[in-house]
C-alpha cells in the first residue's frame, strides 16, 4: 500500500487496527457542553465541531498521542474558544480512515484534519465530493491532493526547488543525483531535472543504488566518471537517511566527490537531530522549516507533556491554528474551498504556508548549512506570500 513520503523519510510507520471510539480533545479547565443533534457543524453553545483523523492505536498510537496533544495544546494558545475539536481513531488503512471520517460526518464536523497517510487521504476523495467535509490531511505526497483534500505535509519537490534556487544564487550550474532506486529517489532526481532544466542550468550525472546499499561504491564510481569536467562547481542532490546515509557519504568522498570538493545538497530526510555527528554532512545545505520557531514550540510541548513531541506533532498544531482562523471568519466559520486557498496563506510553527487550488501546499522554507554539531539558516524563509504566484 503507498505510503505519503513523510518529512522523515526514515521513519517506519505501522498502524495498528481501529479500536477506539471517538475522544474529544478539549481543554479540562473547559466546561463539557452538551452535545447538539448529530449532524449539526455547532455544538449547544455554538462552538465549531473540527474533526481530528489521527492512528490513535496500535503501534504508530504514540504519534498519534503526541499530534493529538499537540492539537490541545494549540487550542490553549491560539485562545480557540470557537473550536470543539474530537479525534477519531484513523487506523492503519483507507478503510478504517473512511469509517472514521464517516463518523465524523454524522457527528456534523466543519472540516476534517487529517488522516496521516496518503493512501487514506485517497480514500476520502470520493465522500468529499459527495459533499462530504473538505480535508486538510497530514500527509505530504503531491499525488494525493486535489481541491477538496488539501496536503499540509511538508512535501518533497518544493525542498530541492528551494535548495537548487540557492544555489544557482551562489553561482552553481552543474548538478548531479545519488539516490536510492526507491520511488522517493527517483521523484527527487525527477524534481532536481526538470527544475536546473527550467531554470537553465545542466545536469551532468544521475546514479541510483540498491536502497539495501550493496551497489553503491559502484554506483558513486560511475557518478564521479560522468561528473567530471572544467565547467564550474559541481552541486551533488543526496536524498538519503541514515542508515544508508553515512556509506553513500563515504563512497562519494573515496571517488572525490566530498564536501571540500563539491557542494552537497538534501532534503528533509537531513532534518534530524544530531545531524552534524556526520562529519563529511559539514558545510552541506538542504532546505527545511526555520528550525528556531520549532525549537520554541518543542520547549512548550515538553513543559506541558513531559517529553519531547514526534516532529509531525507541528503539523496537528499549525492544523488547529488554521481552523482557529477559519472559525473567525464569520459566524459558523468559513471552512470553504476559498477561504482554505487564501493567495496570502497562513502562519505557523513550521512558517507561513498556503494551500493551491489543485490541492497541493507551498510553504516557506529555509536553507539550512550544517556547521559543526548543528544546522545553521543561511537563507530566511520568506516571511510572506506577497506577489508570488499561485501555480
Amino acid at each position: 500500500m503507498r505510503r505519503s513520503f513523510l518529512v522523515l523519510a526514515t521513519a517506519a510507520l505501522f498502524l495498528g487496527a481501529c479500536s477506539e471510539p471517538p475522544k474529544t480533545s478539549t481543554p479540562a479547565a473547559r466546561p463539557v457542553t452538551v452535545a447538539a443533534q448529530a449532524g449539526s457543524p455547532l455544538t449547544a453553545s455554538g462552538k465549531v465541531r473540527i474533526a481530528l483523523l489521527l492512528p490513535l492505536s496500535g503501534r504508530a498510537a504514540p504519534i498519534g498521542q503526541a499530534m493529538q496533544q499537540a492539537a490541545e495544546m494549540a487550542l490553549f494558545d491560539n485562545g480557540s474558544k470557537e473550536l470543539a475539536l474530537s479525534a477519531y481513531d484513523s487506523g492503519d488503512s483507507a478503510e478504517t480512515a473512511v469509517e472514521a471520517y464517516r463518523k465524523a460526518r454524522l457527528d456534523g464536523a466543519a472540516l476534517v484534519l487529517g488522516p496521516l497517510y496518503g493512501t487514506s487521504a485517497s480514500a476520502l476523495v470520493p465522500l468529499v465530493n459527495q459533499g462530504g467535509m473538505n480535508v486538510v490531511a497530514f500527509s505530504n505526497d503531491e499525488q494525493v491532493a486535489q481541491r477538496g483534500v488539501w496536503i499540509m505535509g511538508i512535501a518533497a519537490p518544493p525542498q530541492v526547488r528551494r535548495v537548487v534556487d540557492h544555489a544557482f544564487e551562489a553561482g552553481i550550474r552543474r548538478f548531479a543525483t545519488f539516490a536510492p532506486q526507491t520511488a522517493y529517489g527517483e521523484q527527487m532526481a525527477r524534481t532536481l531535472e526538470t527544475y536546473v532544466n527550467t531554470r537553465g542550468g545542466t545536469v551532468v550525472g544521475r546514479e541510483f543504488f540498491d536502497p539495501s546499499g550493496s551497489d553503491i561504491p559502484a554506483q558513486a564510481r560511475q557518478l564521479a566518471a560522468s561528473a567530471k569536467g572544467d565547467g564550474g562547481k559541481l552541486a551533488v542532490l543526496v536524498p538519503v537517511a541514515p542508515p544508508a546515509l553515512p556509506v553513500a557519504l563515504a563512497s562519494l568522498a573515496t571517488n572525490g566527490l566530498d564536501g571540500r570538493a563539491v557542494q552537497l545538497i538534501g532534503t528533509g530526510v537531513w532534518d534530524f537531530p544530531g545531524v552534524g555527528s556526520e562529519s563529511m554532512l559539514r558545510g552541506a545545505w538542504y532546505a527545511a522549516p526555520d528550525p528556531a520557531k520549532r525549537a520554541d514550540f518543542e520547549r512548550r510541548f515538553v513543559s506541558t507533556y513531559g517529553r519531547p513531541p514526534h516532529r509531525l506533532a507541528t503539523l496537528a498544531y499549525d492544523g488547529v491554528g488554521l481552523a482557529s482562523h477559519l472559525a473567525r471568519l464569520k459566524p459558523g466559520g468559513d471552512f470553504s474551498a476559498e477561504a482554505l486557498t487564501n493567495p496570502n496563506g497562513f502562519s505557523g510553527v513550521d512558517g507561513i504556508f498556503r494551500f493551491l487550488p489543485d490541492g497541493r501546499s507551498e510553504r516557506a522554507l529555509a536553507v539550512i548549512e550544517i556547521q559543526g554539531e548543528r544546522g545553521v539558516v543561511i537563507s530566511p524563509a520568506p516571511t510572506t506570500f506577497a506577489g508570488q504566484p499561485t501555480n
